[in-house]
């Protein structure tokens, strides 16, 4: 109990996650982009029995709201906020996660104790606030020659720009940006995005002991960015080129989504921040829209977390594992031995930072789920309002996000089917060593580019062999069937 109170200094006050067991999500919630955008009311009431009765002893009023919409809308429209999930939906559990908000947040403890024992409740856990990676960046003038110069160790190392000779990228493969949003009307940016959108929902309220600023209520179709965070990132991803190297994801798309919004952090420096749903709301839409790749460079460290707490974005990396796409997460910061999530999910590809010496950042969190590292000291992209020098694990993971692109654009130009474990196994086979030896904790080596496209068509070519090989060793067609 002194454990989930520590907890709650982290988290929304009065919100919880709850995921219903199957067969179980009563048909009148509404969902929460039913009500933000379309006025449907938000439930006061859930299954009218066990469920409600503890909430309210515990939490006082409720307010409950499906967290989730379906991948495709029923048309039966009789209540409002509804949906037909698809089995997919359903089994991965981001069908059943309901959002609910109690007025009395002194009583959450012990309502969490008291839930998890229900049957008919799968995990329920506190909505907790998640941070990006503590990271440094210095802002840049237009044109900085010297950072260009210095910036030509990145695109060396990791072979980037003979990969882009290899395989350009296919505008059809589009990569999600979960973060602080983008600079819409950065030169770079400006013709290189897809429509993206904003799922930040924030109340000063109920988000203890940080400072909001900005935008940080209206969720909505405009993913502004008031941090830079995201902005660096996408420079990485898909930048035209002009005061700073080309994005290495070449020609293809990318949709931003602004699931972090904008706090004051030390010295009054902006960082993001964001609540768990509002993250995973926005990750679940754009698996929906069809991205083929996410890059997530947030963070919650399991230190944050009680003992048996569920781990955040359970639902929902396994929702996007499902459908096919490739989930890219920075490792953390901390420079610690330790799990941050979502990186630490099971099929999402871990991502540590080096800098220019090819050496493990000593700020790059390690552990054994880290599958490698790419450059992430000093990396020159683009900042709120021209270029900046950054780094962090945060940009390194788009690097490695951007070949993932690459990788899908190469394997659908083949007709050639790619899941993340693919994915994971090529870049972790083909991955460069460090410059030292005997480094543990971050992954395979450093990222090579344009070695994990060869390998790719390497398998290609060798299943295509061999069953051509099948093919020749199988017994003749009979003579009466051959004629």
């Amino acid at each position: 109990m002194s454990a989930a109170r520590r907890l709650l200094s982290d988290a929304v006050r009065g919100g919880l996650l709850i995921t219903l067991k199957l067969g179980e999500m009563p048909a009148h919630i509404p969902g929460w982009r039913a009500c933000v955008r379309y006025g449907a009311p938000v439930a006061d009431r859930i299954d009218g029995g066990v469920l409600d009765r503890l909430l309210r002893h515990h939490g006082g009023a409720l307010r409950a709201v499906r967290l989730h919409s379906a991948r495709t809308p029923r048309r039966d429209r009789d209540v409002a906020g509804a949906y037909r999930f698809d089995d997919v939906e359903q089994i991965s559990g981001v069908a059943r996660v309901l959002r609910v908000r109690v007025r009395e947040a002194e009583g959450v403890p012990p309502l969490l104790q008291a839930l998890a024992e229900l049957p008919i409740v799968e995990r329920v856990a506190p909505v907790t606030v998640c941070h990006t990676p503590s990271a440094h960046a210095t802002a840049l003038a237009h044109g900085a020659a010297h950072a260009r110069e210095a910036a030509a160790w990145v695109r060396q190392c990791t072979r980037i720009d003979e990969a882009l000779q290899y395989e350009r990228g296919d505008a059809a493969v589009l990569v999600g940006l979960a973060d602080t949003g983008v600079a819409l009307a950065h030169p770079e940016l400006r013709e290189r995005l897809r429509a993206g959108f904003d799922s930040v929902d924030l109340d000063p309220a109920t988000v203890g002991g940080v400072t909001l600023v900005g935008d940080f209520r209206h969720a909505g179709e405009r993913p502004q960015d008031e941090v830079g965070h995201g902005s660096g990132c996408a420079g990485i991803l898909v930048a035209r080129g002009d005061g700073m190297p080309p994005g290495a994801a070449g020609a293809c798309g990318l949709t931003p989504v602004r699931v972090l919004g904008a706090a004051l952090g030390p010295n009054d420096k902006r960082v993001g921040i964001g609540a768990l749903d509002n993250i995973d709301a926005g990750m679940k839409r754009l698996i929906d829209l069809g991205v083929k790749v996410i890059n997530m460079s947030f963070g919650t460290p399991e230190s944050m977390l009680v003992a048996d707490a569920p781990r955040p974005h359970e639902e929902v990396v396994r929702y996007a594992l499902a459908r096919g796409t490739l989930l890219v997460a920075a490792s953390g910061n901390s420079g610690l031995t330790e799990k941050y999530y979502p990186a630490a999910h099971a099929g999402v590809i871990a991502v540590g930072a080096i800098g220019a010496d090819l050496r493990p950042a000593t700020f790059s969190t390690r552990g054994d789920h880290v599958a490698l590292c790419a450059p992430g000291r000093d990396i020159l992209t683009c900042g709120l309002d021209g270029y900046q020098q950054a780094s962090g694990t945060s940009f390194a993971a788009p690097h490695v996000a951007a070949i993932c692109a690459l990788l899908a654009s190469r394997a659908q130009r083949r007709a050639w089917p790619l899941d993340a474990d693919d994915a994971r196994d090529l870049l972790v086979r083909t991955a460069r060593p460090f410059a030292e030896a005997g480094v543990t904790g971050c992954g395979a080596g450093v990222l090579d580019a344009l070695g994990a496209l060869q390998a790719l068509d390497a398998a290609i070519d060798r299943h295509i062999r061999d069953e051509d090989d099948r093919d020749d060793d199988s017994d003749p067609v009979p003579s009466a069937l051959a004629a």
